[in-house]
């Protein structure tokens, strides 16, 4: 669908800030590079072939006795006895001596027989958030081989989690960011266009509500009904939906005098199209404005509720949780530096795209 000449105009004007628009092409590298957290790191295969057939551990369950094993449970596919299965069909002499047969298995013999072999193809990084790494030493353990940014207070690899953290946190930011912001400008338009009592008592409960603790409710709520990412969200956006409604309110009982609306309402206009179609998109530059603000303060609510503890389940990958490890392990500055730099590319990249979008709404801003 083609965009419409004014929306030529705001992306003509978008891509002339450098600044905004490079910060956008990173970005969106980034974060399409985490939204496959699962095809990098990971401590499942991405494919296995055994016998011929073809398998996705990263999506589907297999048990071990898929693969020539004992036990119903999950395989786990780095125990040497799984991948000399693997790589054997299924040969019951790896229960002897994997190790030695995984490596006659590259010849595709093993004691003179001629074996059908398997593979699996291994995500760039063996671990997952969750996984523990199998390294001699004591945990938080340094950058090193196999391990690049090293690993954390319980041997769980930093980078890995980084990884997953970073999807978690935009993913958190944008539901968020998306849901807040429609309760927030629907309500402030209505305030504004509307007036009088209607503007008046919405006030009062905007007053009362913003007044709220909204951390002693997220501790009454996890308490009740246990950590979850959803209820998270539910309560974030409960009390976030008031940042925009004093700008969108503000601006709207400016327009709503103006010639060009009171000519829509002599022609019959409804109210929902007058307000919706031709006033929101003048307030806009206001409102935009405020996003940035949203959006830090979003990334900063759910890292500083997990470094106190009341964030995610500890078993999420919580950059904010990084952030505590590295303030309880200050013999280990691989973690500070790996938090403060996530947070600041994060941040830096997000304000800089939204001054642009703000930029590129306003008229009166041109860009050579």
């Amino acid at each position: 669908m083609a965009l419409s000449p004014l929306n030529q105009r705001r992306w003509r004007n978008f891509k002339r800030n450098r600044r905004a628009f490079w910060s956008l092409w990173i970005f969106l590298l980034l974060f399409g590079i985490t939204l496959f957290a699962e095809f990098i790191a990971n401590d499942k295969p991405i494919v296995v072939k055994y016998r011929g057939e073809i398998y996705m551990p990263i999506f589907n369950f297999y048990p071990e006795t898929t693969f020539g094993g004992d036990f119903k449970t999950e395989a786990v596919y780095r125990d040497p006895e799984v991948r000399c299965l693997i790589e054997t069909g299924g040969l019951d002499l790896c229960f002897d001596d994997p190790e030695a047969y995984i490596e006659d298995a590259q010849d595709g013999m093993i004691e003179g027989e001629a074996i059908e072999k398997g593979w699996a193809l291994w995500p760039v990084i063996p671990y997952s958030y969750d996984t523990s790494v199998d390294r001699p030493g004591a945990a938080p353990l340094p950058p090193g081989e196999g391990n690049l940014l090293g690993t954390d207070d319980t041997k769980r690899d930093v980078l890995a989690r980084v990884i997953y953290g970073f999807r978690l946190s935009v993913l958190f930011t944008l539901i968020v960011t998306v849901l807040a912001s429609a309760i927030g400008i629907a309500a402030g338009a209505v305030q504004g266009y509307f007036g009088g009592w209607l503007d008046l008592v919405f006030q009062r409960v905007i007053e009362i509500w913003s007044a709220t603790p909204q951390l002693y409710v997220i501790i009454i709520m996890f308490a009740v009904l246990g950590r979850s990412f959803w209820l998270l969200v539910f309560i974030t956006v409960l009390f976030g939906w008031t940042a925009l409604v004093g700008v969108v309110r503000a601006e709207f009982l400016r327009a709503r005098n103006l010639e060009y609306v009171r000519a829509a309402k002599a022609l019959g206009v409804s109210n929902t199209t007058i307000m919706f179609r031709h006033m929101l998109p003048n307030a806009m530059v206001a409102t935009l404005t405020m996003l940035p603000f949203i959006v830090t303060g979003t990334i900063g609510l759910l890292a500083s509720l997990d470094f106190l503890g009341f964030g995610l389940p500890s078993s999420a990958p919580s950059l904010g949780e990084l952030t505590l490890q590295a303030k309880q392990n200050l013999q280990a500055p691989w973690l500070a530096f790996t938090a403060f730099t996530t947070f600041a590319v994060m941040l830096s990249l997000l304000v800089f795209i939204f001054e642009g979008v703000r930029d590129a709404f306003d008229p009166r801003k041109t860009f050579q």
